[in-house]
């Protein structure tokens, strides 16, 4: 029997913008102070996209076009575009349509994915099943999101979470046996009210009633959120271990979703792991949703070692949760 095939990573790219939000500059905009947003979420800084007319898309194509002249590949070699994303330009067409036209990747076929901050993971996992079928050899995975479009700046407790950012990753087949190695999701339709944008759907289309109330912003209800998110994030990272027989000591990197710190934290703890072995960037980024794991892979890239084991995990509305277990294939 022929040995089955592995996605692995072949190449990261990433897109901030370069406007940042300290909180220092969120006291003067809501009553707050940076020594408490610092304690309770982990976070300094973020990035916002301010021209009004660029959003996920534009940075997801940046991002796109670093993985391209990263892997120095045609675009047209590209089979297939699968944007997660929280905050498409359009409900339709697909933001990922919209970066296939600007990097010109007219082979591919291409859909947008939307599962909250779990939504890289998510599309991951299903580029990497495209790849394991042999249906295709190059699939792009973009996880991109201009969150200071939905953040009201007059909510103390949503508006010092969120920043705008876009990271990549393209898979291919593996030529050994690095890789996606196995993947656990969950999803839970019960917490959908805690964490949510009320209105722009077909249940509440906008309306001069919908944007008086506030409704296309983001809503979350901090203590419900963070209490599952801790223990979901923490539970999938440990169970895809003992699916797959690894000790604390097997993992070379945790790769958390970038909520807050306190999670990661809790996350690592379940793990076993040190803090050194965490990959942590919320201080700079804060919470960029679909893009804080692929910008974490960015980030730690000239870091990582080929073999090294890795374990990505995220939580999101909807609920929606997840672990993905992956050896690291780029050589350093």
């Amino acid at each position: 029997m022929a040995e089955s095939i592995k996605a692995n990573i072949t190449a990261v790219g990433h897109y901030l913008p370069e406007d940042v939000l300290t909180n220092k500059d969120l006291e003067e905009m809501v009553d707050t102070n940076d020594e408490w947003i610092r304690t309770r979420t982990g976070i300094s800084e973020r990035r916002i996209l301010k021209d009004p007319d660029k959003a996920s898309a534009y940075m997801g194509i940046e991002a796109a076009r670093e993985v391209l002249r990263d892997r120095n590949i045609d675009p047209l070699e590209i089979e297939a575009i699968i944007v997660a994303t929280a905050t498409p330009d359009y409900l339709f067409p697909a933001t990922a349509c919209l970066v296939q036209r600007e990097i010109g990747a007219f082979n591919a076929f291409c859909f947008d994915l939307m599962a909250a901050c779990s939504g890289f993971l998510y599309a991951l996992t299903t580029g990497a099943s495209f790849i394991e079928t042999g249906r295709y050899k190059k699939v792009l995975i973009i996880g991109s999101d201009k969150m200071s479009s939905i953040t009201d700046y007059t909510d103390r407790a949503t508006c010092i979470l969120f920043g705008d950012g876009a990271g990549a990753a393209l898979l291919e087949p593996s030529e050994d046996d690095c890789g996606v190695i196995d993947w656990v999701h969950h999803s839970s339709g019960i917490g959908a009210e805690y964490l949510v944008q009320e209105a722009g759907g077909s249940r509440n289309p906008a309306s001069a009633e919908t944007v008086e109330q506030k409704k296309h912003y983001i809503y979350q209800d901090g203590k419900a959120v963070f209490k599952k998110a801790t223990e979901g994030m923490a539970d999938v990272s440990r169970e895809i271990m003992d699916r797959n027989n690894l000790s604390d000591d097997d993992i070379s990197w945790l790769v958390p979703h970038q909520a807050n710190l306190r999670i990661i934290d809790a996350t690592a703890k379940r793990m076993g792991l040190s803090s050194e072995r965490v990959m942590i960037n919320i201080d700079k980024y804060g919470n960029t949703t679909t893009a804080t794991i692929p910008l974490c892979l960015y980030d730690w890239k000239h870091k990582l070692k080929k073999g090294d084991n890795l374990i990505l995990a995220a939580f999101g509305g909807g609920f929606t949760w997840g672990a993905v277990y992956l050896k690291w294939g780029i050589e350093s």
